[in-house]
């Protein structure tokens, strides 16, 4: 572990350079997938517009369509940061890990990249259609649906940062266990609550029907096991580590 003392200004310091690096790495990426925004618009809301059939979005307001555009590239800005947003936050903890645990960087970054670009990815193409088929199968000779681009967009981003959040689960748990906050016999006992939080979640963020919550709870539970199967690997070897540690400091 790094010795240094660093003054609460200093890590203020390093604090505001890495998020002002974070947010010019989202411009960036937002900047250039402005001239896309209508192709990745088009790419996302793919599994609404399949469910409407030979009905289209609606833009009911003069400055929608503009907006929505605007809205879809600083959502492309920030997947395409990902891996810059994963570095900077590895680097600024960083310091106050073991050097085993430092090296763990590039794998770091690249798994918790992985990771969410999974939930996203699972999220679209498995959960998005059943919802929306779900949604409009309510439809009647009384009423049709017609949604906006704009709903849509709102619903669709809240799903798609929700799935890939949450398959995020297994690297917050590792943070909690080297961290020693957590460990594994605490989080195993904690289970029960963890389901139940998972779903009440899960409840939070979808939409009222049970298909998008059952399909974003239930991988969250797994992923949370897969944490404490982290959580005691991690951990253990952490403890270990200090222990040897203080035995050292104390001879």
């Amino acid at each position: 572990m790094d010795d240094r003392k660093l003054p609460l200004t200093d890590h203020l310091a390093e604090l505001r350079t890495r998020i002002a690096i974070i947010l010019l790495a989202w411009m960036v990426g937002s900047a250039a997938a402005w001239s896309f925004s209508e192709s990745i618009f088009g790419l996302l809301l793919e599994p609404a517009v399949a469910a409407l059939g030979d009905r289209t979005l609606q833009a009911i307001a003069p400055t929608e369509i503009f907006f929505t555009y605007l809205k879809c590239a600083v959502l492309a800005g920030f997947v395409f940061a990902l891996p810059i947003i994963f570095w900077q936050i590895w680097a600024f903890v960083s310091p106050g890990l073991y050097d085993k645990e430092k090296s763990a960087t590039v794998p770091f970054v690249g798994i918790s990249t992985l990771l969410f670009a999974s939930g996203a990815i699972f999220g679209y193409s498995v959960v998005f259609p059943l919802m929306f088929d779900f949604l409009t199968g309510f439809d009647s000779e009384f009423v049709h649906s017609a949604w906006t681009m704009r709903e849509v967009f709102a619903l669709t981003t809240r799903l798609f940062l929700a799935f890939g959040v949450a398959f995020e689960l297994p690297v917050v748990v590792f943070f909690l266990a080297v961290a020693g906050i957590v460990d594994a016999p605490t989080l195993l006992r904690g289970t029960p609550y963890a389901v139940l939080g998972v779903f009440v979640v899960a409840a939070v963020l979808t939409p009222p029907d049970w298909v998008s919550q059952i399909f974003l709870a239930v991988p969250m539970v797994g992923l949370y096991l897969l944490g404490v199967g982290v959580a005691y690997l991690f951990g253990g070897s952490r403890r270990r580590e200090r222990s040897a540690s203080d035995e050292s400091e104390s001879a």
